[in-house]
């Protein structure tokens, strides 16, 4: 540990040095500043395993959070232990009483549903929502998206430092290709702009500032989803150009459904479920699938298994038709 830094300080930092979002360290740093309080302020050094059962239970019984919510705050204090203490706390066998999970199978939109919410949409956000489902991404995933992230040549779309921190390229949808390629251009058109109004820097992971400062100026980096005016980033206040805001997506998503009339709760991670539904119906294999949705484990993609399962029941008759 950094001498003379308080403790929370070179949490944030060790986060920032490893590329996670700012979202997640307001999380990590959240339910770590719990913990401390949850003992009244007595340094985690001097705590292990019993502290640690003791918080994940209370977290459970009194605080009745869900298996979410207490994953979260359990891995920000692995976080902490292991990256900021250098604590190993494979070896504690840490057993708490964890939050009741239940498995949900994830609701999904038709081919034709997809299609209508899309209708609903105008200019930036039909664009964003139609290359959420063509590539199956995730709404931080679309919306970290930087110039550079699209290979015309290739017809492929990189995307980097997902929620499983892996790698990997998508085939680019085609029949997004040309609006994609007027899209860079107005992303380029802000950008000289913003240069000339004495702007145009962006946000940048931590390692790549410091060892390419100029690059936050180049075209290359800036989001290919800008927001419409600059604002002031909330790690270093420097005023800037960030993408589109995640809950401003998010409303012209719930406004598009709405304007539906489906009986479906329709937000932007549906457009993830049925494109790996969607695939699997067009009998695309469950590994190749696993590798474009950037999943750790392919357990963790078979829940569409049983999505398309539920699907052929419905084709089933009760016994009132027969």
């Amino acid at each position: 540990m950094q001498k003379g830094k308080k403790l929370l300080d070179i949490v944030r930092d060790k986060i920032r040095f490893k590329h996670y979002s700012f979202s997640t360290e307001k999380t990590y740093v959240h339910w770590i500043k719990h913990y401390i309080f949850f003992h009244n302020k007595k340094h985690p050094i001097e705590m292990q395993k019993r502290e640690i059962e003791e918080y994940l239970t209370f977290l459970a019984t009194k605080k009745r959070v869900s298996p979410t919510t207490q994953n979260q705050a359990f891995s920000a204090i692995l976080f902490l232990y292991k990256e900021v203490l250098g604590v190993d706390v494979s070896k504690w066998n840490i057993q708490a009483l964890r939050a009741q999970e239940r498995k949900h199978i994830p609701i999904v939109l038709t081919k034709d549903e997809v299609k209508l919410v899309l209708e609903n949409l105008n200019g930036i956000y039909k664009l964003i929502v139609t290359l959420m489902y063509g590539c199956g991404l995730r709404m931080k995933e679309v919306l970290n998206i930087r110039v550079k992230d699209i290979d015309f040549g290739f017809n492929k779309l990189y995307i980097w430092d997902s929620k499983s921190l892996k790698d990997r390229t998508v085939p680019l949808p085609l029949k997004l290709k040309d609006e994609l390629q007027v899209q860079v251009r107005k992303a380029e058109e802000i950008h000289e702009k913003d240069l000339k109004d004495g702007y145009g820097s962006v946000y940048m992971p931590f390692s790549y500032e410091k060892k390419y400062p100029n690059a936050k100026y180049e075209t290359k980096w800036q989001y290919l989803f800008p927001m419409t005016k600059v604002s002031k980033d909330p790690r270093s206040t420097t005023l800037r150009r960030h993408h589109i805001h995640p809950k401003t997506l998010g409303r012209n998503i719930k406004l598009a459904a709405q304007k539906t009339n489906l009986n479906k709760r329709i937000t932007s991670h549906i457009f993830r479920h049925s494109y790996a539904t969607h695939l699997l119906q067009a009998g695309i294999d469950l590994r190749s699938i696993q590798e474009l949705l950037g999943h750790k484990s392919v357990e963790t993609t078979m829940i569409y298994t049983h999505v398309v399962s539920e699907m052929n029941k419905a084709k089933l008759l009760s016994p009132l038709d027969f």
